[in-house]
């Protein structure tokens, strides 16, 4: 299932991102990266399964790749990227449960995250890091925003 991780920031993507082009020419081996970066390769895993579901990068074979649209967005000016983030987290969760219910509060989408079998959030702090994720990845690019203090609205 493609999910944004809960741990996943966009200044992780950035930064994984312009490490893997500028340092390594596009192409990495995970764990060699996770050493040059300083950090443990368990604690790297979360942005780099994001950067792969939203297309940003492949990973197979013990390698990462920057893909086309990685690239793009490494190029690309603040609008551009936060368009690139939009289009992108449409089809991964929890923006695609988001997208399909239009409006909804934290305690809505955690339970219809639950239908579905999505249990990513189903801790003592899974509400919080919903929340999170919505404000880093959905408020930011412009996808979802808040209609009060409780509820929440896509734009598009």
């Amino acid at each position: 299932m493609e999910l944004i991780d809960p741990n996943a920031r966009i200044a992780d993507l950035v930064g994984l991102l312009m490490v893997l082009n500028n340092n390594y020419g596009g192409k990495a081996d995970l764990y060699e990266l996770a050493m040059d970066m300083g950090i443990d390769i368990d604690d790297m895993m979360p942005i780099v399964y994001t950067a792969s579901y939203l297309g940003f990068v492949t990973i197979g074979g013990g390698d990462i790749i920057i893909a086309d649209k990685g690239l793009q967005f490494l190029n690309a000016n603040l609008k551009q990227r936060k368009k690139l983030i939009l289009e992108s987290i449409r089809d991964v969760e929890p923006f695609k449960t988001a997208v399909e219910l239009k409006e909804f509060t934290l305690d809505e989408l955690m339970d219809e995250l639950e239908r579905k079998g999505i249990q990513s959030y189903n801790s003592p702090q899974g509400k919080y890091d919903l929340q999170i994720t919505l404000a880093e990845w959905g408020v930011y690019s412009g996808l979802i925003s808040l209609v009060d203090e409780e509820r929440f609205k896509v734009n598009q």
